[in-house]
């Protein structure tokens, strides 16, 4: 006689092996982007790109005329980390230290120059000397002991570009004193120009080569603006629109005005400051997000509109009825389902860079003929990823136990949008504040969903986009109203019929990975596994350990978000609460992570072995603030989907979850 739960059991086996190999590999989904950003430069004839080489970073130089070009390469261990034309044949970029997967480069400081056609390589601005050699051999005569930050291209001097150099030498625990300097591409030359009205600001210039604004936040944390006077009678402190946390954001192409992110009557805004009349004007405004950048026309720094996120991707445009908002609306048309815009054009709009991506679509750069009306893919992203086997983002509301309204969004199974009762892995964001879950691309996303799993995220209080009380509203919350939003999250989802209430794990990274150990031990009957990734685990460690509170800045950041109870602390910190601890766990650290030190896991990790818990560890000793190398992602992916899959996949019954079963530690 058959047993009829072995059956099913193979069944589902069956099934869940069959979708996998319909499934994008892990191996795809860890490998990195083969380009990031693209440019065009200001007459058409050049595209700079961010590529990926060999795991680095690289600077791509491409001549559309005939498609070839050049790579520019950091040293080893550098990446790239932005770019700009500044001018028509020349280009100035930044490079940094790797800092993981979690964190951008630390940037060096360090400026470069190099033609479009790749040659003339020059290190600009930077301490690095040593007749340092990269792929193009790039030297420069003498050291510069500080950091150097590009602000802005001169359209009308193709020779001369605006940065702020900060001195080291200057430099105290509360930071730096930039001074704003007109620079010569061609050799690094330096004039002077202005020194900042406070430390930590960053500068904004119009379009004539004039510094008109410096922004910052104090030790404190408060946002201050100053402007500077076209007449030379320095810095003064500016009084805002009614929002004492208004900055600016950029000049308009003609620098009629100025525009600002600012607050609303009815929530949130954008504002534009006339420096002729004194006056300003409300542009955009939404009742429940903020702005999350501007919406660019088919001419070079031309702002059309405001972009923001209020579960998909939205605009706003200025004036809807213009050229550029119907070759925008048009291109939209054409690409359905994507989210498209303008993010390079020429100076005169005849060429521009369109980019679309969606939630299952990381990405590809158009280039755009305006005369002939005519679409050119140039370079996809990702192209070995088919967005027809990816899951998509469903937004959703709800309002948590004490009314505020959060945000989120369900990934399903490919093909299982409709399903019911689903095993769902809740995944947590990392920062916390000022990061948000979006409606885009996420290969942690794809490698759970495509393998069977409803994917869960919430923007609980203290993400970003949805203003500053938002995000205030999450300090001092660790493991408190921040770690209830998720819990809340999580019934909203069992209640919608969504998950299956008895195969739920939670899954983060940075602070996600602390929110996921937290959940296990604050709601120990909702979770069967959790998995840490580059987590925080004993909050007062924080003080003492990692690159945050090595500045004042940092010292006051860590006093206002965690609050320096030490009681309190210690109360909300996973590695004090292991009694309550049921779920499966999985820990995962990298060994020269400097936001998170891995003491923070083998902390746990020695915890949980001195009580005999059995969990899986994965602890990689060059890594970072998440893994990089695509071998330890597919590592990762690999061991992930295993583990989730032993604790709530297929053939997992209530009786192997309630046995303690958590894996052998390795």
């Amino acid at each position: 006689m058959v047993d009829l739960r072995r059956w099913i059991v193979a069944l589902l086996l069956l099934c869940t092996f069959v979708l996998h190999a319909q499934s994008v590999s892990l191996a795809d989904l860890a490998r990195h982007d083969q380009y990031r950003n693209v440019k065009i430069s200001p007459d058409g004839k050049y595209l700079a790109a961010s590529a990926i080489v060999k795991g680095q970073t690289v600077l791509a130089l491409i001549r559309l005329a005939d498609k070839k070009g050049n790579v520019i390469s950091p040293r080893e261990g550098n990446d790239l980390v932005d770019f700009w034309w500044a001018s028509p044949t020349r280009v100035v970029y930044t490079v940094g230290e790797r800092q993981g997967g979690y964190d951008s480069p630390l940037a060096t400081g360090e400026l470069f120059g190099v033609d479009g056609d790749g040659g003339n390589p020059k290190l600009l601005y930077g301490y690095r000397n040593d007749g340092m050699t990269t792929g193009t051999h790039i030297q420069h005569a003498t050291a510069d002991r500080g950091v150097g930050e590009f602000i802005a291209s001169i359209p009308d001097d193709p020779t001369h570009v605006l940065v702020a150099v900060s001195s080291w030498d200057a430099a105290g625990k509360e930071g730096f004193l930039p001074i704003a300097y007109r620079m010569d591409v061609r050799d690094g030359n330096l004039a002077r120009i202005l020194t900042a009205p406070m430390r930590n600001v960053d500068f904004v210039a119009d379009h004539q080569g004039h510094v008109r604004f410096a922004y910052g936040g104090d030790v404190n944390g408060n946002v201050k603006v100053y402007a500077h006077s076209l007449s030379g009678d320095g810095w003064e402190l500016m009084s805002k629109p009614g929002d004492e946390r208004a900055y600016p954001l950029a000049f308009s192409r003609d620098d009629s005005v100025v525009y600002f992110a600012c607050g609303a009557v009815d929530g949130f805004g954008m504002c534009s400051w006339d420096p002729a009349k004194k006056t300003w004007t409300t542009v955009w405004s939404n009742p429940k997000v903020e702005q999350d950048g501007f919406v660019y026309g088919m001419a070079d720094d031309d702002i059309i509109g405001v972009s923001f996120m209020d579960g998909r991707p939205g605009l706003s445009l200025f004036n809807s009825q213009s050229a550029d908002a119907n070759a925008l609306i048009a291109l939209m048309k054409q690409l359905p389902g994507e989210s498209v815009r303008f993010v390079s054009a020429t100076r005169d709009g005849s060429l521009s860079i369109v980019l679309a991506e969606a939630d299952a679509d990381p990405g590809t750069f158009y280039l755009y003929d305006r005369k002939a009306n005519k679409l050119t893919a140039l370079l996809a992203r990702k192209s070995w990823i088919n967005p027809e086997q990816m899951a998509g983002k469903q937004p959703f509301e709800f309002a948590a136990r004490d009314g505020l309204d959060l945000h989120g969004y369900v990934s399903f199974p490919p093909g299982k949008e409709n399903a019911k009762h689903l095993p769902t892995v809740v995944f947590v964001h990392g920062g916390p504040y000022g990061i948000s879950d979006s409606w885009e691309y996420d290969p942690y996303v794809q490698v759970l969903a495509t393998r069977g799993y409803a994917v869960l995220q919430v923007n609980y209080r203290g993400s970003g986009g949805y203003g500053y009380n938002f995000e205030h509203a999450g300090w001092g919350e660790w493991g408190g109203k921040m770690q209830d939003d998720v819990t809340d999250a999580t019934h909203w989802a069992i209640a919608q019929g969504i998950a299956d209430p008895q195969r739920i794990c939670i899954f983060g990274g940075s602070y996600g990975g602390y929110a996921a150990l937290e959940g296990a031990v604050k709601e120990p009957d909702l979770y069967k596994c959790a998995i840490g990734y580059v987590g925080v685990y004993d909050l007062a460690l924080m003080y003492k350990r990692g690159d945050i509170p090595q500045s004042t800045f940092g010292e006051n950041y860590l006093r206002r978000v965690l609050g320096n109870d030490m009681d309190v602390l210690a109360q909300r910190s996973p590695i004090n609460q292991l009694d309550h601890l049921k779920a499966r766990v999985m820990l995962v650290v990298g060994g020269e992570d400097p936001r998170v030190p891995s003491i923070q896991g083998s902390n746990l990790h020695n915890a949980l072995l001195n009580r005999h818990v059995a969990h899986v560890w994965m602890d990689k000793p060059g890594e970072m603030h998440g893994f990089y190398s695509e071998a330890n992602l597919t590592e990762l992916y690999t061991t992930l989907v295993q583990f989730v899959g032993s604790s709530i996949g297929p053939g997992v019954t209530a009786a192997s979850q309630s046995s303690g079963g958590n894996a052998a530690p390795h």
